[in-house]
């Protein structure tokens, strides 16, 4: 019995591995032919990063998949080409990035303290009219590196046209297919961090906070949902907009505990995106010895739980495959914008996000 879940637990292992080859970290690194700020026709996006990730001195990387002890606080500028295309990234396979049709992150800065940090996050903040001054909080998936993070939060924020500030928690991914225990084990390393976030961004000018969480970001993202509950501060400063799980990466039966543990205003604004096609969800299910995963179960099963499921299981149109419909789908980025702008809030008896979906094969269960 064991070899038979071995066998394909390293079969496919070994696929994901041989698919894919990293292209480089492009972190700080600008084209000195073609400098990102001279060109006037490329889309610019300031973005705000909280890490448990240390530092790097590797070019293009600025932090590593080492675990530090204590926050890092940062910001980038990320230019968007001309040439893009919704629910594609365009990243270079080589270096230096050519901004004209590439993703360019540049100007990469590095905080010392929070009063720095927080004083960057409220100028732009403020540059936001009220109604405006929102985060857009992200919580990347296993296998990322920062730059990975990076150029998925921003092509998401472009796609969307979300208006606020985008903010990216990155906690020390090894981005190594076969290094998930580790993964796994730097996500809850990473829990205890999440408090400490909390009151970063609540000591901010923003008015609330989206929550998009993706993969085994989702696990950590519930985590840190329950862990407040036991504190007695969640929900208590009102911020909490939305909180949206892609491709939860969990375990259904932990997941059934954890949603035990969360008030109802907050499950109230919970929405799952599930695909039953998910092929990264289906390592995870051997790896974890063949229980479920959230992200890869039936819509209707978890429609049970009290919660908004978002069913993309017959989405096939995604650039970056079946675990990451959320930004690899234009019908979804554009489903998720529309939610995000508060458009119904996903609600299928809204008019605007009725028409959205007309002829798309999306489902809306729930709300």
């Amino acid at each position: 019995m064991r070899l038979t879940i071995a066998a394909p637990l390293l079969l496919s292992v070994a696929l994901l591995v041989a698919g894919c080859s990293r292209p480089p970290d492009l972190v700080g690194i600008d084209n000195p032919e073609h400098p990102a700020e001279s060109l006037p026709d490329v889309s610019r996006h300031r973005l705000f990063i909280i890490t448990t990730r240390e530092a790097s001195e590797v070019v293009g990387a600025l932090f590593s998949a080492e675990r530090a002890p204590e926050l890092g606080l940062a910001s980038v500028d990320v230019t968007i080409p001309p040439n893009h295309e919704v629910g594609k990234v365009e990243r270079p396979r080589r270096l230096p990035p050519d901004p004209r049709t590439e993703f360019a992150v540049v100007d990469p800065a590095i905080y010392k303290g929070e009063s720095a940090f927080l004083s960057e996050l409220n100028k732009e903040l403020m540059k936001r009219k009220a109604g405006d001054r929102r985060i857009l909080l992200f919580i990347h998936g296993y296998n990322t590196t920062t730059s990975d993070a990076i150029l998925h939060l921003s092509q998401f924020v472009e796609d969307t046209g979300f208006t606020g500030v985008p903010v990216l928690f990155t906690w020390a991914s090894a981005a190594k297919t076969p290094r998930y225990v580790y993964d796994l084990n730097s996500a809850l390393v990473a829990r205890e961090k999440l408090g400490e976030m909390a009151n970063i961004l609540a000591a901010s000018r923003a008015e609330q906070v989206d929550i998009l969480a993706h993969s085994m970001g989702t696990f950590l993202t519930m985590e840190g949902l329950v862990e407040a509950q036991q504190r007695g501060t969640l929900g208590t400063r009102g911020m909490i907009n939305t909180v949206m799980l892609a491709s939860p990466d969990i375990d259904i039966d932990l997941f059934r505990t954890q949603i035990a543990q969360l008030p109802r205003p907050v499950l109230n604004r919970m929405f799952l995106l599930v695909s039953k096609d998910d092929k990264a969800l289906r390592v995870s299910r051997l790896i974890a010895g063949g229980v479920p995963r959230v992200g890869a179960t039936d819509a209707a099963e978890l429609e049970k739980l009290g919660l908004t499921v978002i069913d993309l299981s017959e989405i096939e149109d995604s650039s970056s495959g079946s675990h990451s419909k959320f930004t690899g789908s234009p019908e979804v980025v554009q489903l998720i914008g529309a939610g995000l702008n508060n458009v119904g809030a996903f609600s299928e008896r809204s008019p605007q996000l009725r028409e959205l979906i007309v002829g798309v094969p999306i489902r809306i269960l729930g709300n």
